[in-house]
């Protein structure tokens, strides 16, 4: 039954928002979103329509959040790159929650990450800890969603690991590699997502997947499924970091990060508790074997390139 109740997704071309749109329009709200690419290919045609974000224009920002009742929020970015940067990222993401106060939405759902904390020496993890307090003070009834690792047709990790087992003889792993991650499919997160957008309560939800592998563990189930089982070496986190940056360099990227190898070495990318999805990475990776890590998955062509879809990139 169609609903005259609007709700607004950030980056709904993108990837995670992309899949709470979806889920939106199959129950039967009205979505709009608000995208740094407007004119990136629009998958759902007419019924999404966008707007820029317009973060140095608040009134602007406030006039097309007005009218809807609950905000969705996957805007961030992944890494500091000249042009973006977790700083501007934070001061934007208070003006899109000021905005949205101001709008009169009455709901934030927030995409976070597990264990973010203000006095992590990693800026992504101390950055995320900032928004989320910044969102608990605003006074707007929220829902605060703590993935570890997303996983889907447009992912990058798992994908990208799948790429270099396709591509090298022996594959690396930063120390033991017997850290933990819990990843989660994109599409249960947007369930996630759609299902707290409903609720009024304050939460906050790590929103893991069933499945719990060392990261060791997880590049060996990734080699098994896609028939390139390769031995796995420790090197040092010095070195992986820069054998990472020579690779990226030559795929024109920015393949792995400090924070990322850090975050993921400190364990927190896993928690002890619960998993909020269903489906589980090995079934999936099983049935798209065939596609896993064809294609290496870029994150600064998706940045450069505003128009193509997130999937050919």
């Amino acid at each position: 039954m169609a609903s005259s109740e609007v709700h607004v997704v950030t980056g709904a071309f993108g990837y995670s928002g992309k899949y709470i749109a979806r889920r939106l329009l199959e129950a039967g709200y009205q979505v709009r979103t608000i995208t740094n690419s407007p004119a990136r290919v629009n998958p759902f045609g007419d019924k999404v329509k966008a707007y820029p974000f317009n973060f140095d224009n608040p009134q602007r920002l406030i006039d097309t959040l007005s009218g809807a009742s609950v905000l969705y929020n996957t805007y961030w970015v992944r890494f500091n790159y000249p042009g973006f940067t977790y700083s501007t990222a934070v001061n934007n993401t208070r003006t899109l929650f000021d905005a949205a106060r101001k709008a009169g939405i009455k709901r934030i759902v927030h995409l976070s990450i597990t264990n973010p904390s203000e006095d992590s020496p990693l800026e992504y993890f101390s950055s995320k800890a900032k928004l989320e307090r910044t969102l608990i003070e605003s006074g707007l009834a929220y829902a605060i969603l703590r993935p570890a690792v997303l996983f889907g047709k447009e992912d990058i990790l798992i994908n990208n690991i799948a790429w270099f087992l396709r591509k090298f003889p022996v594959f690396g792993v930063f120390g033991d590699g017997y850290y933990r991650l819990q990843p989660i499919y994109v599409d249960d997160l947007a369930r996630l997502a759609v299902e707290q957008g409903q609720r009024t309560e304050n939460v906050i939800i790590n929103a893991i997947g069933p499945e719990t592998f060392t990261y060791r563990g997880l590049v060996e189930e990734i080699g098994r499924i896609i028939g390139k089982r390769r031995p796995i070496i420790s090197i040092p986190p010095a070195a992986g970091y820069l054998l990472g940056s020579l690779i990226g360099k030559i795929v024109g990227d920015v393949t792995i990060t400090r924070d990322e190898i850090e975050g993921l070495m400190a364990g927190l990318l896993y928690t002890d508790s619960l998993p909020s999805g269903t489906t589980r990475l090995t079934d999936w990776a099983v049935e798209n074997a065939s596609s896993l890590g064809i294609r290496y998955a870029s994150e600064l062509a998706r940045r450069r390139d505003r128009m193509e879809s997130y999937d050919k990139l």
